[in-house]
C-alpha cells in the first residue's frame, strides 16, 4: 500500500482515513521518518541521536569525575611524548560535590499530594457543607438553647458547637484544614499507593540527577492489565522527540526511546510474534550500537525503538430518527458519508489520538503499530490526549538544552590542568644537600689513629650537627677547606606552588559564581566573622540560583500524579488491578474503600503541598515561639501548626488559635471573677454575722466596763472636787497676799514717781529763773551739769568715758 508523505517531510500525511493510519505501512513510514530525523547519518557521522548521546555521556562523566584524560595528556605532552611525565592522570572529581549538593537538596524536599474534587457533584457537596456550616455559625445561640431545653443537637454541619467558626474567615480556614471528602482521600490514597509500588522516590532521585547534570528529565506512566499503572524512568540519552521550544514538551507530536531487550523479553512483550520471526530478528538484529556500555555493546540484545505518535481521528455518528420520534445514535467509520436524508444525519467531532509503535532498529521489522489503549484524556476536554511521557528541560532554547554541569566543564578542565601542573612542579622539587670537601677531610686527624673519612663526617654532621676541621694544613699552610661539610640549599618551587594553588582556587570560585553554589550552601568554608543571619541569607540566595531545577522536579512529579489520577479509571475497570488496589489500601479506612469504586465518576485537580524552605520555617517558628511565650497558644496548637506546610495557612491558624485562646482566657477570667465575687459575698455574709455576734459581746462588755468607769469617774470627780476646793482656798490666800504685796509696791512706786516729778519741776523752775536772770543782767552762760554733788554711793559716769 502506498503511503503519501507531507511536503518536504518524510512523515506520512495525516489527512488520510483512520483505516490507513491504522495500517502496518503507515506505522512503518512513521518509524522510518523518526529514524531519518535521529539516526539517518549513521553512528559515526554524528547524527542527532549520537550528538545528544555523546553530549549527555560527557556530562555524566564530568559529573562523576571520570571524564577522558586524553585532552590533558595532549596539553602537557611534547609531540605526543609523555615519557618524561610521571603523573596521576585521574581527574579531580570537583563537579561531583556540586552535583550532589543540588541533587540531594532537591530530593530531600518533601511534599504531600492533594486531590481536589472539582466535578459538579463534589462541588455541590462542598458548597452544601459550607452553607450548613455558616448557618450553624449564625444560629449557634438558638442551637445551644434548643439543646439545653430538648437535649437534641439540631446543627446541620455535624461540627461540634465549641468548634464552630465565628466569622467567614474562620469558615475558610476550617474548609481548608478540616474538610476533606472521602472520595478525595481515596484518590490521594490511590495515587500514593501507585507511587509507592513503583518506588517513585528512587525514580525522582534519578530525575533530579538528570535535571542537574543533563538539564532534562523524563518519566513515563503506562497501564497494562498485568502490572496496573507503571512509572518508568526514561534516560534522556536514549530518547527521541519532535522539535519543540517548549520547556515542558507539551507541543510534541511524537516521542519515544531506544531500549535494548533480550529475545525472551521481546517474546514476553509481543507474544503474537512467531518463532520464525524471532529467529529472523535474532539472525539480523539490526543496529545494536545505539545503546553501549563502557566500551562495547551487548550481542545478546535487540535494540528496539518504542514510540508514540499523536494524530487525529474523526468520530462519526449516524443520528437516526425512530418511528416514535426519538433519536438513536450509531457510531460509524470516518468513511461514512451518506447522501442527505430526512430519516438520519451525519455528525462528527475531531479528537486527538495516540498510536503506539515498536520497531527493531536498523531493520524494517515492525513489532507493533496500533491505536493506543487506555488513552489518557483530561475531563475538561475529552478531545485532547495526554502522552504517557512527561519531559521537562527548564533551560531549553531553540531546541538546545543547557544544564548546570555544562556551564562548568571548562572550569573543571582548568582545575584538572592546574592539578597536573602542581604534580609536575612537585615532582621536580629536590631536597637540600651537603657539599663535602675531600681535601679538607684529608687534613683532619681525629687523634685515634683514624682519618676523617666522608662517611664518618656525614654521620657526625647529621647526628650532631657538628663538624671537625682545621684552619691550617699539616704543613702549616692556610687550609682552604677548613669547613669540610657545607649545606647546599636548592630552589623549593614554593612560589610556583602558591601560584598554582591560587589558580586552583580561582577556577573553583568561578564554578561557585557560575552555578550560584556559594560556600554557605555547601558549608566548605564558612566565614567565622559572618553572622548566622548573613549565612542563612547567602544559603537562601544559592537556593534561588538552583530553584529552576526544583521547580522542574516538582513539575514532573505533578504531571506524573495527574496521569496516575486519569489512569485510575482504567485500573478500576479490570477486576485484577482493582482488587490489587483495594488490598493495598488499609482495611481500617472503610470510607476510603467505599469511595474507591466511585473514583471514575469524579474529576480531580491534583496539586503538591510543598514543604516550606528553611527561611520560611524559621519565620514560622519565630511566630510560634512568640505566641507560645506570650501564652497565646498551647503545645497542642504548636503541634497542629507545625504539621501545616502552607505557610500562609499556618500563620492564619496561629491568629485563629490565639484569638480563641484569648477569648477562652477572658471567659475563664470572667468565671473566676464571678466565683470570686460569690465567694467574697458569702465570706462577707459570714463575716457580718460573726461581726454582729462579736459586736453584741463587745457591747455587753462595754456596758459593764462603762458602769465600772462611771463609778470610778464619780469617785474621781469627788476626789478631784475636794482637791480643787482645797487648792482654790490656798490659791485665794496666795492671791490675797500677792494683791497686798502688789498694792504696797505700786504705792511705793507712785510715791517715788511723784517725788521725782516734784524735784524735776522745782529744778526746771530754778533753771528758768536763772535763765531769766541771765538775759536781764546779760551775764555769762551758766553750766547746769553736775559738779559731783550727784554721786550716789561712789558710782559716777566717768567710768563710761572713752579711754
Amino acid at each position: 500500500m502506498k503511503v503519501y508523505t507531507n511536503t518536504n517531510s518524510s512523515f506520512p500525511s495525516q489527512v488520510v482515513s483512520d483505516a490507513e493510519k491504522a495500517s502496518y505501512d503507515y506505522g512503518l513510514q512513521v518509524s522510518r521518518a523518526i529514524e531519518q530525523e535521529w539516526f539517518d547519518q549513521g553512528r559515526t557521522n554524528q547524527n542527532r541521536y549520537q550528538t545528544n548521546w555523546n553530549n549527555f555521556h560527557q556530562l555524566r562523566l564530568y559529573a562523576r569525575g571520570e571524564q577522558s584524560v586524553q585532552k590533558y595528556k595532549d596539553e602537557l605532552s611534547i609531540n605526543g611524548d609523555l615519557s618524561y611525565l610521571n603523573l596521576d592522570w585521574k581527574p579531580v572529581p570537583v563537579i561531583s560535590k556540586f552535583v550532589d549538593i543540588v541533587v540531594n537538596g532537591v530530593s530531600q524536599k518533601t511534599y504531600d499530594i492533594k486531590a481536589f474534587a472539582q466535578d459538579p457533584e463534589a462541588l455541590k457537596k462542598r458548597i452544601d457543607y459550607a452553607s450548613n456550616l455558616i448557618n450553624d455559625m449564625y444560629a449557634k445561640p438558638g442551637i445551644i438553647q434548643f439543646k439545653e431545653m430538648a437535649g437534641v443537637d439540631i446543627s446541620k454541619s455535624g461540627v461540634s458547637l465549641d468548634q464552630l467558626p465565628e466569622n467567614e474567615n474562620e469558615v475558610e480556614i476550617h474548609m481548608q484544614l478540616n474538610y476533606k471528602q472521602a472520595v478525595e482521600i481515596a484518590e490521594e490514597e490511590a495515587i500514593n499507593n501507585v507511587l509507592k509500588q513503583n518506588k517513585y522516590d528512587e525514580v525522582r532521585k534519578r530525575l533530579n540527577y538528570d535535571l542537574t547534570v543533563l538539564g532534562v528529565g523524563a518519566v513515563k506512566t503506562n497501564f497494562n492489565i498485568s502490572n496496573g499503572i507503571t512509572i518508568e524512568y526514561v534516560d534522556p540519552a536514549y530518547m527521541v522527540y519532535s522539535y519543540t521550544e517548549d520547556p515542558n514538551f507539551e507541543d510534541i507530536y511524537y516521542v519515544g526511546e531506544v531500549k535494548a531487550i533480550t529475545i525472551p523479553e521481546l517474546k514476553k512483550q509481543f507474544p503474537y510474534i512467531s518463532e520464525e520471526e524471532l529467529y529472523e530478528i535474532q539472525q539480523m538484529p539490526g543496529n545494536r550500537q545505539y545503546i553501549t556500555g563502557w566500551g562495547n555493546y551487548d550481542d545478546n540484545t535487540v535494540q528496539v525503538l518504542y514510540f508514540e505518535y499523536k494524530t487525529y481521528m474523526n468520530q462519526v455518528f449516524k443520528i437516526k430518527k425512530t418511528d416514535t420520534g426519538l433519536e438513536k445514535a450509531l457510531e460509524k467509520t470516518d468513511e461514512f458519508n451518506p447522501p442527505p436524508s430526512d430519516n438520519f444525519e451525519r455528525v462528527y467531532r475531531t479528537i486527538e489520538v495516540l498510536y503506539s509503535g515498536a520497531k527493531v532498529m536498523g531493520t524494517n521489522t515492525m513489532l507493533k503499530w496500533e491505536l493506543a489503549e487506555n488513552m489518557t484524556r483530561p475531563y475538561a476536554d475529552t478531545t485532547k490526549v495526554v502522552m504517557n511521557y512527561n519531559i521537562c528541560a527548564p533551560r531549553l532554547y531553540k531546541g538546545r538544552i543547557d544544564s548546570l554541569v555544562s556551564r562548568i566543564t571548562g572550569f573543571a578542565d582548568m582545575i584538572q590542568l592546574t592539578h597536573l601542573k602542581l604534580q609536575q612542579v612537585m615532582s621536580r622539587i629536590i631536597p637540600d644537600g651537603v657539599f663535602l670537601d675531600m681535601d679538607g677531610l684529608a687534613e683532619v686527624d681525629l687523634g685515634n689513629g683514624t682519618t676523617y673519612n666522608p662517611a664518618e663526617a656525614l654521620n657526625m654532621y647529621f647526628q650532631t650537627g657538628s663538624i671537625v676541621g682545621r684552619s691550617l694544613t699539616q704543613d702549616g699552610d692556610l687550609n682552604r677547606g677548613k669547613v669540610p661539610v657545607q649545606e647546599l640549599t636548592s630552589s623549593s618551587g614554593q612560589a610556583k606552588i602558591q601560584s598554582l594553588i591560587q589558580t586552583y582556587q580561582y577556577y573553583l570560585q568561578m564554578i561557585r559564581d557560575v552555578t550560584g553554589l556559594n560556600e554557605a550552601r555547601d558549608g566548605s568554608n564558612p566565614d567565622k566573622d559572618a553572622l548566622l543571619g548573613l549565612q542563612k541569607m547567602a544559603a537562601n540566595a544559592s537556593n534561588v540560583a538552583t530553584r529552576h531545577i526544583n521547580q522542574a522536579s516538582n513539575y514532573l512529579t505533578l504531571r506524573t500524579c495527574e496521569n496516575i489520577s486519569l489512569k485510575v479509571n482504567d485500573l478500576l475497570e479490570h477486576p485484577l488491578t482493582k482488587n490489587s488496589l483495594m488490598q493495598s489500601i488499609s482495611s481500617f479506612n472503610v470510607e476510603v474503600l467505599k469511595e474507591i469504586e466511585k473514583l471514575n465518576l469524579h474529576d480531580f485537580g491534583i496539586y503538591l503541598e510543598l514543604e516550606p524552605d528553611e527561611e520560611e520555617k524559621a519565620q514560622l517558628e519565630q511566630n510560634i515561639q512568640i505566641a507560645l511565650q506570650s501564652g497565646s497558644i498551647d503545645l497542642d496548637d504548636v503541634i497542629d501548626i507545625r504539621q501545616i506546610k502552607n505557610l500562609k495557612l499556618a500563620n492564619e491558624l496561629i491568629k485563629l488559635r490565639k484569638k480563641k485562646k484569648t477569648e477562652a482566657m477572658q471567659q475563664q477570667q470572667m468565671a473566676k471573677n464571678q466565683a470570686q465575687a460569690q465567694a467574697n459575698a458569702e465570706a462577707s455574709e459570714k463575716a457580718a454575722m460573726a461581726e454582729v455576734q462579736k459586736q453584741q459581746a463587745l457591747t455587753q462588755e462595754k456596758v459593764s466596763i462603762e458602769q465600772a468607769k462611771s463609778q470610778f469617774e464619780i469617785q474621781r470627780l469627788q476626789t478631784e472636787a475636794q482637791i480643787k476646793k482645797e487648792l482654790m482656798a490656798m490659791e485665794f490666800q496666795y492671791n490675797m497676799q500677792l494683791a497686798e504685796a502688789r498694792a504696797k509696791a505700786e504705792k511705793i512706786n507712785i510715791d517715788a514717781v511723784e517725788e521725782r516729778k516734784d524735784k524735776r519741776i522745782k529744778m526746771q523752775g530754778t533753771q528758768q529763773s536763772e535763765l531769766i536772770d541771765q538775759r536781764k543782767n546779760d551775764t555769762l552762760p551758766k553750766n547746769f551739769e553736775s559738779a559731783g554733788n550727784d554721786v550716789l554711793g561712789g558710782f559716777n559716769l566717768e567710768q563710761f568715758s572713752p579711754k
